[in-house]
C-alpha cells in the first residue's frame, strides 16, 4: 500500500521485500504442500469433457427432474476430469445417453421400458462397482489391514512386530558396518 501512495524506490524495495518475506513463510508452513502441481489433461480427455459437456450440461435442461439428473451427472463429469479419469468419463456420458433415449409418453407400457432400462443400468453400475472393491481388496493397503486383523486376533501388533523387525535389521546392518570398518582400520 505504501509503494502506491509514495511510488519512491525505497517504498517499492521494502513492498519486494514484504512480498518475498511473506512467500518465504508461506513455503516454509505448507513445505510441499505449497507446490501445487498443475494438471494438464490429454487433448483426449479434453474433447470426451467437452463431449460429456455439450451433451449433460444442466443449462440444456427440460424440467426440473431434467435438471436434477443433468445436475448430478455433471458434478460427477467435473470430479472424473479433475481425476484424469476418461473411462468414468465414458461411462457417465454412457449412461446419461442410455437415459436420454428414454421412453416419452404415458402408460404402463412405457413406464415398464422406463423402469427395465433404469434396472439396467443399476445392475451395469453394481457391476462396476464390484470390479472397483474388487481392485481395492487386492491392494497393498487393504492386504496390510488384513494381516493386522489377523495378528490382533492373535492377540499380537503387526505394526510393533514389524518395528521390532525394522530395529533388528538396523542392528544387524549397523554391526556389519562396524565390522567392514575395522577391516579396514586393521593392518594387512
Amino acid at each position: 500500500m505504501h509503494a502506491k501512495l509514495d511510488p519512491s524506490g525505497t517504498a517499492n524495495a521494502q513492498a519486494r521485500e514484504a512480498r518475498e518475506q511473506a512467500r518465504q513463510a508461506y513455503e516454509g508452513s505448507h513445505g510441499e504442500a505449497s507446490e501445487t502441481r498443475d494438471f494438464i489433461p490429454s487433448p483426449e480427455l479434453k474433447r470426451l469433457f467437452r463431449e460429456v459437456a455439450k451433451r449433460i450440461h444442466p443449462d440444456f435442461c427440460r424440467d426440473a427432474s431434467d435438471l436434477e439428473s443433468r445436475t448430478r451427472f455433471m458434478a460427477e463429469a467435473n470430479h472424473a476430469y479433475e481425476a484424469g479419469d476418461a473411462e468414468a468419463l465414458q461411462r457417465i456420458l454412457d449412461e446419461y445417453q442410455d437415459g436420454a433415449d428414454a421412453v416419452k409418453g404415458e402408460g404402463i407400457g412405457a413406464e415398464l421400458i422406463r423402469i427395465i432400462r433404469q434396472i439396467s443400468q443399476a445392475k451395469e453400475r453394481v457391476a462396476a462397482i464390484e470390479q472397483e472393491l474388487s481392485a481395492l481388496r487386492q491392494s497393498e493397503i487393504a492386504l496390510l489391514k488384513k494381516q493386522a486383523e489377523e495378528r490382533e486376533q492373535e492377540g499380537r501388533d503387526l505394526l510393533a512386530d514389524l518395528a521390532t523387525a525394522v530395529r533388528e535389521e538396523i542392528g544387524r546392518t549397523k554391526k556389519e558396518y562396524e565390522d567392514l570398518a575395522k577391516d579396514e582400520d586393521s593392518p594387512a
